[in-house]
């Protein structure tokens, strides 16, 4: 059986690490090219990008646009369109957050999370779209999260920048329908990754309690599975987002959450 993705090119924002690592990694295995971006020291950086060729054969590049300055990031788009060819999917999963009371908020965390979270999305967007519908056929995924269905205290921006993804996400699903084009948003609750099991230690510390209370009593207390998503859970329907199959799904968002939005 051939490989669903060959022959195709994949830029991933926010993919040296993390969900957008899973991503960019289940892509190659499908035979695409990558364009892999993030920060991250340069030595690892390298052996992600020689792993990913050496374990799926396909040809990937690293570039490190930073998600808060338009010019970095056309460059990227172009960079990417320069070495492939083209790019013909588009994963915008780049983002930070910062968790503090509104009124605590400071200016520049609220400036940068908005940049980052969806600004970059915008930029990006504008940057691909013109490639896609010259060859009629492009997919761009936008990883939102279940904030971007839902609020939480403590994260305005965060929520704020992930619900106007959503909101960027079905209008320019609406734009490009007739053009072989679709764009649809992930939205993922709580994703194990080395950040998220950081972030378990120190409350398990913080409070002086089992690391499984943290998760069931705190971190995992608002997603009614009580288990954390995989990142090859996402992975996986981004790939399915990208496939022939899902040519009419568009102007969607889909929640990957455990049930934390249907309450």
């Amino acid at each position: 059986m051939g490989k669903t993705m060959a022959g195709k090119t994949v830029l991933v924002t926010g993919s040296t690490s993390g969900i957008g690592l899973g991503i960019a990694r289940a892509f190659a295995a499908e035979g695409a090219n990558v364009m892999l971006n993030g920060l991250g020291e340069a030595a690892a950086i390298e052996a992600i990008r020689a792993g990913l060729e050496r374990d799926f054969g396909v040809k990937v590049l690293h570039h490190d646009a930073d998600m808060r300055n338009p010019g970095q990031i056309e460059d990227l788009v172009r960079a990417a369109e320069k070495a492939f060819g083209a790019v013909d999917i588009l994963v915008n999963n780049a983002g930070i957050q910062h968790v503090a009371p509104v009124d605590e908020l400071p200016p520049d965390k609220w400036d940068a999370i908005v940049a980052i979270n969806l600004s970059s999305s915008f930029h990006t967007t504008r940057a691909a779209l013109p490639g896609m519908k010259k060859r009629g056929w492009g997919r761009v995924i936008n990883v939102a999260s279940v904030h971007g269905l839902v609020a939480s205290p403590y994260k305005s921006a965060y929520v704020a920048a992930k619900h106007g993804l959503v909101g960027f996400t079905k209008t320019v699903a609406l734009e490009v329908a007739e053009q072989g084009i679709t764009v649809n948003a992930i939205c993922p609750g709580f994703v194990w990754t080395p950040l998220v099991e950081k972030q378990m230690n120190d409350l398990a510390r913080s409070h002086g309690i089992p690391a499984e209370k943290v998760v069931a009593d705190i971190m995992l207390a608002t997603q009614p599975t009580k288990k954390f998503i995989r990142i090859e859970d996402v992975a996986r329907v981004a790939l399915n987002l990208a496939d022939e199959s899902a040519a009419q799904i568009t102007g969607t968002a889909i929640a990957i959450d455990g049930g934390w939005s249907a309450r």
